[in-house]
């Protein structure tokens, strides 16, 4: 699979109004005055890189906000941060421009004001379709109100909206997640997410399994509840194109392509991370720190890893092995690398990958155990 085209830029927007049972990222709770803050050190964020040059004179083919919640920022503020960032990097007269957003967090005037404002896209984090579903992982907010905001979106102008749904969470049956894909697919979205819960360390869910107040997700009803969303979209016109993403043809993610095809993308805000000429860096996660850094005029990053070229190979060999359609072992240069090779064929004797004509991807077998190839992968290399 050729290289998505163009290049990208993510914000990372750490506020949500409450932190999910299940969460594990980096965020704070909203306030007024450190979300005025925020801005203003993200601004200065994307002049200084703008100034750089570091992504070159190519305009942007994908810009993405996502967080935290960045919805909790007013609309007049995230139009500022879209504008800034036109003006720094430029940007394809197509581009793909997505807002996360909760649908509590969002009215019809917002959406209009942010459709009006150049964003192209929404991606509303329903997670599931059923009240008791939600409550039990503290996820605020109603079904309802999901319904609601993908009728305003469209409303607002909106014509590609992704939904993210959540399989495996506590006292969730096979029934009750196809009635949540059943009722997700009556609002037609362009785009939808599929992701198994995980139990993340610090979080909330992981104290509740611990003392035994929740039990632990089942792997084998996860992996039927996979098949089941696998058959239901595909019924309906859903394209799989990537282990967790389905859309409309036409539809696909520039943003999750570029992740997954080598692309370049610029991330910004705390704890974002970038991956550009085959450098990977990140930003301190925490938020005082971002401040005080960007406001002594200096950049963010806390950590920096120039890739060797056979760890750069063996990347964009992982990655690419999401895609559904896979990966050409010649683009991402692992031929060159005798232990990469080699552990490919010995994951395909294994019917964990497969070759199809110059690709190579996971069997549908392999799917189940994308990280562990993923680890198998980059531990080649090591051996």
């Amino acid at each position: 699979m050729s290289q998505a085209p163009g290049q990208g830029l993510y914000i990372h927007i750490p506020f949500c109004h409450q932190r999910c049972h299940f969460c594990a990222f980096y965020l704070e709770i909203h306030h007024a005055r450190a979300a005025e803050e925020f801005v203003a050190s993200l601004l200065t964020e994307l002049r200084l890189y703008g100034d750089t040059g570091l992504l070159g004179p190519a305009p942007l083919d994908s810009i993405y906000f996502g967080g935290g919640t960045p919805t909790t920022l007013s609309s007049q503020q995230l139009a500022t941060i879209l504008a800034t960032s036109k003006q720094m990097f430029g940007l394809t007269p197509n581009a793909e421009v997505t807002v996360e957003a909760h649908p509590g967090s969002v009215t019809r005037d917002s959406l209009a004001h942010l459709r009006e404002a150049g964003f192209t896209r929404i991606s509303l984090g329903a997670e599931s379709m059923d009240q008791t579903e939600l409550d039990r992982v503290g996820r605020p907010g109603s079904p309802m109100s999901t319904v609601q905001m993908v009728a305003a979106s469209r409303e607002a102008g909106f014509t590609d909206i992704n939904l993210d749904l959540m399989y495996g969470l506590p006292g969730q049956t096979l029934e009750s997640w196809a009635t949540s894909l059943q009722r997700t697919m009556e609002l037609t979205p362009t785009h939808l997410s599929c992701y198994a819960l995980t139990v993340e360390d610090g979080t909330h869910l992981k104290a509740a399994v611990q003392r035994g107040l929740v039990p632990p997700p089942d792997e084998a009803l996860q992996n039927a509840m996979e098949d089941l969303a696998e058959n239901i979209l595909s019924q309906t016109g859903y394209v799989r194109y990537e282990i967790s993403n389905y859309c409309r043809p036409g539809f696909a993610s520039r943003h999750n392509r570029l992740h997954w095809t080598g692309g370049h993308y610029l991330g910004v805000g705390p704890s974002a991370q970038s991956y550009v000429a085959g450098r990977r860096f990140g930003n301190v996660s925490n938020l005082s720190a971002y401040n005080t850094t960007l406001g002594s005029g200096r950049l963010p990053v806390s950590e920096s890893d120039q890739l060797t070229p056979a760890d750069d190979s063996c990347e964009r060999l992982v990655f690419g092995l999401r895609l559904t359609d896979g990966v050409s072992l010649r683009e991402t240069g692992a031929p060159s690398f005798p232990a990469l090779t080699e552990k490919v064929d010995d994951l395909i004797a294994d019917d964990i990958l497969e070759r199809n004509g110059e690709l190579v991807r996971l069997t549908s077998r392999g799917r189940r155990y994308a990280d562990s190839v993923a680890v198998t992968l980059l531990a080649s290399l090591a051996e």
